[in-house]
């Protein structure tokens, strides 16, 4: 999702790019071959002007557009002075018409690293049976990154620490607030209380292998997440990803592996956080990982 918020066009590359610009090129290198960017509609000429005309030269590229009043007919009209959309649930819902084959799922402003990408792309192009709609159990997988590497020297954050069983299958995703780390532990907030986790658990960063059939589930599901957020915050409440993944996990409609990823996570959680982007990206560039420029014309 883009436009939210400054961060996802901050320049953070050596030639002015932005943390999409390392995203797209990684998941394309990686076999991904077509790119969906979730925009509302009034960025559309923004973004193109920004990023999307560069990328349109090199895959192939689909918009899709997610708003605030693309819901069901019957819920609309039932708040007031909302100004957000719906979530990550809804952004993905928005591809229903473009998506028809097993896709990945990323947030705009994260930078996720090289080793996710293939491990996803590797699931995913096992699972093709899936995109003409078979039934069974879904299959769901996602990077795993370390806590460790994805904590910032700037503030706390907020991560879905996982819970994995010994097949490195999700059992289950945890909502934990206000990490830091500390004295080779990370202490953190869960439901009101202070715990303490190891540095080196598992974390959802909100990337995600699907095979189509989740977009069902998703338009499924958005009929009860409305009528439970409209009732208890109509303004701020949201249809999360990860609710959609342990929803299905509980009712025994899903499987989900987890990836794990020993790549470092970086992103602009603070604006302090942005030298230690750029000091990153410029240190890969010189080592080779990427080239001097990203989308050179051919």
């Amino acid at each position: 999702r883009f436009g939210g918020g400054i961060k996802q066009l901050e320049p953070v590359g050596p030639n002015g790019e932005i943390i999409m610009d390392y995203s797209i090129h990684d998941a394309v290198e990686a076999g991904f071959n077509k790119v969906v960017f979730v925009i509302r509609k009034n960025l559309e000429e923004d973004f193109k002007r920004i990023i999307g005309s560069r990328i349109e030269k090199k895959v192939n590229v689909a918009y899709a557009y997610q708003e605030l009043g693309d819901i069901p007919e019957e819920y609309k009209g039932r708040w007031k002075d909302r100004k957000k959309p719906w979530g990550t649930g809804q952004a993905v819902l928005s591809c229903k018409d473009i998506v028809k084959e097993p896709f990945l799922v990323i947030n705009a402003d994260d930078y996720y690293g090289k080793e996710a990408y293939r491990a996803i792309y590797g699931h995913l192009s096992c699972r093709n049976a899936e995109t003409v709609g078979e039934p069974g159990i879904m299959d769901i997988c996602m990077a795993g990154f370390v806590l460790k590497n994805t904590l910032s020297e700037n503030g706390t954050v907020t991560r879905g620490v996982c819970c994995v069983n010994k097949e490195s299958m999700l059992t289950d995703i945890e909502e934990t607030y206000d990490i830091t780390g500390k004295d080779g532990y990370a202490s953190a907030l869960r439901d009101g209380r202070e715990i303490k986790i190891s540095l080196d658990s598992s974390v959802s960063m909100n990337m995600w292998g699907f095979t189509k059939s989740i977009l069902d589930e998703i338009r499924d599901g958005f009929p009860a997440f409305l009528d439970k957020g409209l009732k208890s915050n109509p303004m701020k409440c949201e249809y999360y990803l990860p609710a959609v993944v342990s929803r299905l996990l509980e009712e025994g409609k899903a499987t989900a592996a987890v990836l794990k990823s020993a790549d470092k996570w970086y992103g602009i959680t603070y604006k302090e956080d942005k030298p230690v982007v750029v000091a990153a990206l410029q240190k890969m560039k010189d080592e080779g990982i990427y080239p001097e420029h990203l989308w050179e014309e051919e």
